[in-house]
């Protein structure tokens, strides 16, 4: 044997290895790759944005580090033990909302955190995981796509949850606990009959939604969406901020840590809300298309893992992580380019926070979980 096959023997000898060592793992690496680079370029952007505090970006590291163990771990469980504790996890997190509105704490006019003596939990993140596990759990015990009865249910799974969290109040949790149930549903088989009856029901309920549901705060955000100008000192100032960084940004940018509205303090909330602005001025174009790109490779590798999933419970959970997860990209750059009301929605993958990431990388665990307990054929239907 010659010293060149000798050597692809080699390699091909060391790419078994290094894909069964993955595969035994239950460890995706495409995604795991995809994961890494997007919280690699985050701590770039996380240092400029918290004004180059060190001690954030450890902090940070610390829980990026925590969540991607958490990850590989939750990718250990195959997919048929999340469909079996949905329920039970569904009135968990039922009974911790109806406890946050008897007891929960009261911070900055809203009652969303439940006191558990050694730590406090935002109950209403439970449920960005929980529910478009439980609806997938309950669509697909049955004929795909659902019947008019189980559409029913479905519907009622995701609006009970929503009515209490909009009772907190918390319209931006709400609205993605919704949007995350309403996905999963739509990828179960949703007739257009039902969207259209949707969105005209929607369009009808507005005036009551405006007058009975929203708080004055909630309306001011509406407002100031609409002519930001018109409190520039006041409402409407995080937004022109925003809209100043990102459009001072041009191709190249400013260079890193050279921002102005994010070194000189001009742009509230730059390592959280808003660090898609800092990103925007100090890289420009260019970095936004390097985003942009992490962002397409993660979804489209979750994708191809949601068509190939073997069974309709794996296809709707999978499926309905990916296009949430788009949502939250979407509402995020839009609430900071102008197009949408001011959330609480950070960045994903990007953003400081502990509480985000552990519920992102929870979803990317159970995705992985999905692409390597794989048995038989795919697109099998039930």
């Amino acid at each position: 044997m010659s010293n060149q096959d000798k050597t692809t023997l080699g390699q091909v000898n060391s790419n078994r290895i290094r894909g069964n060592f993955f595969s035994r793992h239950h460890i995706d690496l495409p995604l795991l790759f995809g994961l890494f680079l997007a919280l690699c370029f985050s701590l770039f952007v996380l240092y400029s944005a918290s004004g180059q505090e060190f001690d954030m970006l450890m902090r940070q590291c610390t829980r990026t580090f925590a969540a991607f163990v958490l990850m590989i771990l939750v990718a250990q469980i195959p997919p048929q033990y999340y469909s079996k504790v949905s329920l039970y996890l569904y009135i968990f997190g039922l009974i911790l909302l109806i406890l946050v509105e008897l007891f929960g704490d009261i911070s900055k006019g809203a009652q969303r955190w439940l006191n558990l003596g050694i730590v406090r939990i935002q109950p209403s993140e439970i449920f960005k995981v929980v529910m478009p596990l439980t609806v997938a759990a309950f669509l697909s015990k049955s004929a795909i796509p659902p019947r008019f009865l189980n559409t029913v249910l479905a519907f009622c799974i995701v609006l009970v949850p929503t009515a209490l969290i909009l009772m907190q109040p918390d319209l931006g949790t709400a609205t993605l606990v919704a949007v995350a149930g309403f996905i999963a549903i739509f990828i179960a088989g949703l007739s257009w009959w039902w969207i259209i009856a949707g969105a005209v029901a929607g369009t009808a309920a507005l005036p009551i939604m405006w007058n009975f549901v929203l708080h004055d705060y909630q309306k001011q955000r509406v407002f100031t969406l609409l002519d930001p100008s018109s409190d520039p000192l006041g409402a409407g100032y995080h937004i022109i901020q925003s809209k100043i960084a990102i459009g001072s940004g041009g191709l190249y940018g400013k260079g890193w840590l050279q921002g102005s509205q994010s070194q000189l303090e001009f742009l509230p909330e730059p390592h959280t809300d808003f660090i898609f602005a800092v990103l925007s001025e100090e890289t420009g174009l260019v970095g936004f298309l390097i985003l942009m790109s992490l962002y397409c490779f993660i979804i489209g590798r979750c994708i191809l893992i949601t068509l190939n999933a073997k069974d309709n419970f794996e296809r709707i959970l999978c499926g309905s992580f990916t296009f949430t997860f788009m949502f939250y990209i979407f509402v995020n750059i839009g609430m900071v380019s102008g197009i949408l009301p001011v959330v609480g929605v950070p960045l994903p993958l990007i953003s400081y926070g502990g509480t985000a990431m552990i519920t992102l990388t929870i979803c990317f665990g159970m995705i992985m979980s999905i692409q390597t307990h794989k048995k038989g054929s795919i697109f099998r239907q039930d």
